[in-house]
């Protein structure tokens, strides 16, 4: 009878600290689980904020830079709006020219409207500091490069 009883307390306590140790590990593994999960949710946060970053980065680019009517040329930002629209104004312009091959004696509408924005350059340029002079003139000289080869 001892020897059953002592066999029982035996299997008894084994039993019981295994468990224990079934506990710990189970705990353990929780606890890595959570940290995982922490890291992982902190580098998509990382991720998200740098995504954004650029994201901004690209749309203050665009912002800055209009694109004209004509194919490679862009359109910087100026203090006064008004030159931007008097660029992509002529840009247009330049567009219909180079369409109908840069007869301008026979089309009285596209000289009319040659004319009005040569005035109107003018204008806008007297308006302006050194350094939207050379934006303006480099912008232009872009613009009217387009234009040459429809002559």
């Amino acid at each position: 009878m001892k020897k059953v009883i002592l066999s029982v307390l035996v299997a008894g306590s084994l039993m019981a600290t295994s468990c224990k140790e079934a506990k710990k590990e189970t705990k353990d593994l929780k606890d890595a689980t959570v940290e995982a999960a922490e890291k992982t949710a902190e580098a998509a946060k990382d991720a998200t904020t740098k995504v954004v970053e650029s994201a901004q980065e690209a749309v203050d680019k665009a912002a800055e830079s209009v694109q004209s009517a004509i194919e490679g040329v862009s359109i910087p930002s100026f203090k006064d709006p008004k030159v931007g629209e008097y660029l992509k104004t002529y840009s247009e312009y330049a567009k219909d020219y180079i369409a109908k091959g840069g007869d301008v004696v026979k089309n009285a509408d596209l000289a009319k409207k040659g004319v009005e924005l040569a005035a109107k350059g003018k204008e806008i340029v007297a308006s302006l500091d050194e350094e939207g002079t050379k934006k303006f003139n480099s912008v232009l000289n872009a613009i009217k490069a387009k234009m040459a080869p429809a002559k």
